[in-house]
């Protein structure tokens, strides 16, 4: 049966592979003509390379009653993007500075409650659960099999280009960083087209090098303009650390890390890769389970706190689920919770806790812009000061809203809905309101008295106002399902992947920088998702 399957799968993926390089040698002479760019060539080369090297995306098919996988080329640009050096090196200096937020802010159970509990989880049942299963486990009577875990950090700090290439920070991602493995082998891919085809290219990347340093700049000459991305050896050390510790404290050999994963993944070739890199360099075990199966499958130890399944003790919880109301679908005193509850109480290290995962919430980035807070848990002045550099134009929409906010408020009742975004609790991308529909949604739920005082509405209390970030915008070439899908101006985000790894006393034994991740848009699309449709892969070409 198994080579049956496989048969049919590398047939279907042959015939699938064959009628992409068809379509791409469709006419593209009209983008030809922009660029003077071989694009047909430079489109083949990097499907081609990307079937070879694993840049692809999961997909399912059905032929009416049986249920199959194919796999396509990730959406990626077709070139790297130019990418100012001196912000590159800002964004990944930073990584371990918020790793070390994230785990601070962590441990103090009295400033999370403040700032989520109230206003936000009346307005959002789900952060209102998350911090009832933090309460419980870790605040009210604390569980001590939770007390004793390690917390392995695998953070992602989203930055975009604001007023003069100054960073500013979208949003931490703190649950579920994706596209670790595959943004390494977009940077490799890139480079590949970069020298195979240099000739060709370097009037382009010059042509964006421009764009965004100004007219005056000259032709690159950088040898490493396209830096190797070494996500996959970060992020697997990490884990390596993590496991170490597990293994040695508890005295167990052959522990298994588990990947917590939706049903119906389409982002499997990235997990995969971090999945065979810790088989590859470490020998760890890597088990997918749902969330579902985990509440069937699960065997607790009450005295000493070890989970198990059947493939062995788990010492590492990784969520690449559980970051979403949709990934709980039996509600709130479901099976889904249910598991998540016994991961959360078991010594396992958990990537990450609930503590970790409620500190990379929007409201948290909120209250941190507001002045002294972050300096609550950064003592280091130098430190502090950088972070907050790297801030946006932060408001809150709650009951603790301040003039400031209101004054972020009013302007957008007034017409200045362009330079916001309404931002709610939320990871996955899709959810944010722009433009129009934020004004829509701010006019629906806030009343203007004769006094000209402002009542907000309390289903606003889930969301917060940020500045909205306009990055310079350079030419670009998009690839979506192995065909250009078109061309144009576009912008970009940079995420900086970080590593930790902390006692429970609160030890760091691990703070890394952990490689890199760029998305790139065309200017014209609002949201900025690779999984949810909206953006594509890409890499920085560094420019100075």
């Amino acid at each position: 049966m198994f080579l049956r399957i496989n048969r049919v799968f590398s047939l279907t993926y042959f015939l699938f592979f064959i009628g992409i390089l068809g379509r791409l040698h469709q006419p593209t002479t009209a983008l030809m003509a922009d660029f003077n760019l071989p694009l047909d060539s430079l489109a083949s080369a990097a499907n081609a390379y990307a079937s070879a090297n694993g840049v692809q995306v999961e997909k399912k098919r059905t032929d009416g009653t049986t249920e199959y996988s194919y796999f396509e080329c990730a959406p990626i640009s077709l070139l790297p993007n130019a990418y100012p050096r001196a912000a590159f090196e800002q964004a990944q200096s930073l990584a371990p500075s918020f790793n070390l937020l994230v785990d601070r802010i962590s441990r103090d159970g009295a400033f999370l409650q403040k700032t989520l509990g109230g206003g936000v989880s009346e307005a959002d049942p789900y952060t209102a659960q998350l911090l009832r299963l933090y309460r419980e486990i870790y605040v009210d009577i604390p569980n001590q099999h939770a007390a004793q875990a390690d917390r392995l950090g695998i953070h992602r700090s989203d930055y975009m280009l604001h007023e003069g290439n100054n960073i500013k920070q979208v949003e931490l991602n703190t649950i579920a960083s994706s596209f670790a493995g595959l943004s390494s082998k977009v940077a490799s891919l890139h480079l590949f087209l970069c020298q195979r085809f240099a000739g060709s290219v370097q009037s382009f990347m010059d042509m964006n090098k421009r764009a965004v340093l100004g007219d005056a700049s000259s032709s690159s000459t950088e040898n490493d303009a396209v830096p190797i991305n070494p996500t996959m050896e970060c992020l697997p050390a990490a884990f390596n650390v993590a496991m170490k510790r597990y293994e040695e404290r508890f005295g167990v050999k052959q522990a298994i890390v588990l990947f917590v994963v939706q049903q119906g993944e389409s982002n499997t070739v990235d997990q995969r890769m971090l999945e065979f890199n810790l088989f590859e360099r470490y020998n760890i075990m890597v088990v997918r389970k749902s969330l579902r199966q985990l509440r069937a499958e699960l065997i607790v130890d009450e005295e000493t706190g070890a989970i198990s399944i059947a493939e062995g003790e788990i010492a590492i919880v990784y969520y690449r689920a559980g970051y979403a109301p949709t990934d709980y679908p039996d509600g709130y005193d479901g099976v889904e919770w249910q598991a998540r509850a016994m991961l959360e109480k078991s010594r396992a290290t958990k990537s990450p806790n609930l503590g970790y995962h409620l500190a990379g919430t929007k409201k948290v980035q909120q209250e941190l812009a507001r002045p002294g807070v972050l300096e609550r848990f950064i003592d280091d002045a130098d430190m502090a000061l950088r972070m907050r550099k790297a801030f946006a134009g932060l408001y809150s929409l709650g009951e603790d809203a301040t003039g400031a906010d209101l004054d972020a408020l009013q302007k957008v009742l007034e017409g200045g809905q362009a330079k916001y975004v309404l931002k709610p609790q939320r990871e996955g991308g899709g959810y944010n309101f722009y433009g129009d529909n934020l004004a829509e949604k701010i006019r629906a739920n806030v009343q203007v008295g004769s006094d000209k005082k402002m009542k907000l509405d309390k289903s606003l209390g889930e969301y917060i106002l940020m500045e909205r970030l306009f990055p310079p915008e350079q030419k670009a070439i998009l690839l979506r399902s192995g065909r250009i899908e078109g061309s144009g101006d576009s912008i970009s985000e940079l995420g900086c992947f970080g590593t930790i790894v902390a006692s429970c006393d609160g030890d760091v034994v691990h703070n890394e920088y952990g490689g890199f991740l760029l998305r790139t848009k065309f200017s014209n699309v609002d949201e900025g998702g690779v999984a949810s449709g909206f953006a594509t892969l890409s890499s920085p070409y560094l420019v100075s």
